[in-house]
């Protein structure tokens, strides 16, 4: 279905036509993270498995393809205004085989309650950069078109952090929009950043706006930049204004998709204490002074009706705790081993986090989590690891295994899921990989030396030449024996080429030995990046 546009969506079409947003998975945004945070927070959310799930500015599909191949009983739609990047998306649709997804060209401005209702609707990437008719719209539809007991996420570009980036922003549009090409255009802007670095006060604003963004703008693709700082509409605002516009269309603030940055005991006692004073017990003004405090951004916001506000519980509750599954990963630092004992030794968890780690069973759960990651572990079955592992007796256990998750999902230090992720624990004696990254690489896999794919946990992970190599045949049907002799028959008809000791192997006998050793690390290493199914 196609729709007419409004001269400013029209804009906004045009150029998504042109320079494509970059499609793929953000892991904050799956339905199976909303669920968990839903629960958290103390409220229920529909079932995954016939879940209806609503994208808003889905580009080619890249972030709702993937759900749509791990729930293939739930119904999947997805809206966006560049007809190029909905027709890209659907041949991936039709590669995959997926009968329960579907993507649209539609304005946004045109959608209305006859659209049906969703569990879960997404809008990532869109708020901030459409015009306000279109900002008005997403609401309106997040707000209409949400299920009674769904969930909605919008992220977008915030204040105070914005303030500084908007000079950036400003500088790169007055040199680089004129020209007509977008790699024109960016190649522009960035003279024109090089330009203000080099020439610049040492002591001026402008200094230290452009030491904190040069960075970004040298590391960042060029469609992200295209996208963030030289599209025509980039409209950040505070997290307060955001939460008031939500309101206003019948919506409250549940919870940031990153859960961490709202608990106030993570900045430090000379932080805590004076908010928790001034803020009183208001979750929104106390997240928007730790906006200011530490100059934030970029916000993703989980947003649910209005009705529902007075069931949501921000202090942490053990029952809930207790409920969810966990995973995570910890390696001693130095190149440790954590042993059982009471000595203190520091780990790096998910997003490179210190976590310190004093008595045995702390250390145990950390154990257990790193050598079950990436599948994720029940609490009773992980009370139970602990005290086995430990020695020390159940009911001795369960309140330090409770109080320890509980500070790690402060710190966001372990992931959470509501429903079991579908990651393997070891791998089987006949693996088998999800279905869309072994059926169809064009939807999974990119070409050229760094392919990556979608796993478990909505994530891309790098794969290596072998690993795609042995993907396709990750069907449950093909033992490890079956993989290692398809390889050496690769290498032996000249396909593949195995090198050892600087020169080819063509020995049948080394061959087979050589592959058999590939295949196991491989499947370990494919398991490790939850592409492995349960």
């Amino acid at each position: 279905m196609e729709s007419s546009t409004t001269p400013a969506t029209s804009t906004t079409s045009n150029y998504y036509d042109v320079v494509p947003y970059e499609s793929h998975p953000f892991p904050q945004s799956t339905i199976e993270h909303l669920e968990a945070l839903a629960f958290l927070f103390g409220l229920a959310t529909p079932p995954l498995k016939r879940a209806r799930v609503l994208e808003l500015g889905c580009a080619a599909g890249g972030n709702l393809i993937p759900i749509a191949a791990r729930h293939p009983e739930a119904r999947m739609v997805g809206v966006d205004l560049s007809s190029v990047q909905i027709r890209q998306g659907q041949a991936a649709i039709d590669q995959a085989r997926l009968q329960n997804i579907e993507l649209r060209a539609l304005d946004l401005t045109e959608l209305d309650a006859s659209f049906g209702q969703f569990d879960y609707i997404i809008c990532h990437g869109v708020y901030s950069w459409v015009p306000a008719p279109v900002q008005d719209a997403i609401l309106r539809i997040c707000s209409q078109n949400l299920a009674p007991e769904g969930v909605a996420f919008v992220s977008y570009n915030v204040y105070p952090g914005w303030k500084a980036r908007e000079i950036v922003r400003d500088a790169m549009i007055l040199r680089g929009a004129p020209r007509d090409e977008p790699d024109e255009k960016l190649s522009y802007a960035r003279g024109m950043l090089e330009f203000l670095e080099q020439s610049a006060r040492p002591d001026s604003v402008l200094k230290k706006t452009l030491e904190e963004n040069m960075p970004i703008v040298r590391n960042s693709g060029a469609s992200y930049l295209l996208h963030e700082f030289l599209e025509p509409h980039n409209a950040p605002c505070y997290f307060k204004e955001f939460a008031a516009r939500a309101g206003a269309h019948g919506l409250s603030y549940l919870a940031d998709a990153e859960p961490s940055t709202m608990f106030v005991q993570n900045y430090g006692e000379k932080v805590r204490d004076p908010l928790l004073r001034e803020c009183g017990g208001s979750q929104i003004m106390m997240e928007q002074y730790l906006d200011f405090l530490v100059n934030r951004t970029f916000r993703q916001t989980l947003l649910v009706k209005q009705e529902r506000a007075t069931d949501i519980r921000y202090r942490l509750d053990a029952t809930r705790i207790r409920a969810l599954e966990y995973a995570g990963v910890f390696s001693a630092e130095d190149g440790e081993v954590l042993t059982l004992d009471a000595r203190e030794q520091v780990c790096r968890a998910i997003r490179n986090l210190k976590v310190t780690l004093r008595l045995p069973v702390h250390k145990a759960v950390a154990q257990v989590l790193d050598e079950r990651y990436p599948a994720s572990t029940p609490t009773d079955a992980l009370i139970a690891a602990v005290s086995a592992r430990t020695g020390e007796p159940r009911a001795a256990v369960d309140p330090l295994v409770i109080a320890m998750l509980e500070e790690l999902l402060i710190l966001g230090a372990v992931r959470i899921r509501r429903t079991p992720s579908q990651a393997s624990v070891t791998v089987p004696a006949f693996p088998r990989a999800p279905a869309a990254t072994r059926k169809a690489p064009g939807l999974a896999l990119s070409a050229g030396p760094t392919a990556v794919a979608c796993n478990q946990w909505h994530e891309l992970v790098g794969l290596s030449l072998l690993e795609r190599c042995l993907l396709p045949l990750l069907d449950g049907k093909h033992s490890h024996e079956a993989l290692a002799q398809h390889l050496a028959n690769e290498a032996c008809a000249g396909r593949l080429r195995f090198i050892k000791d600087e020169k080819p192997l063509t020995d049948e006998a080394a061959l087979r030995a050589f592959t058999q050793r590939q295949v196991a690390l491989a499947l370990r290493d494919l398991r490790r990046k939850a592409l492995i199914e349960a």
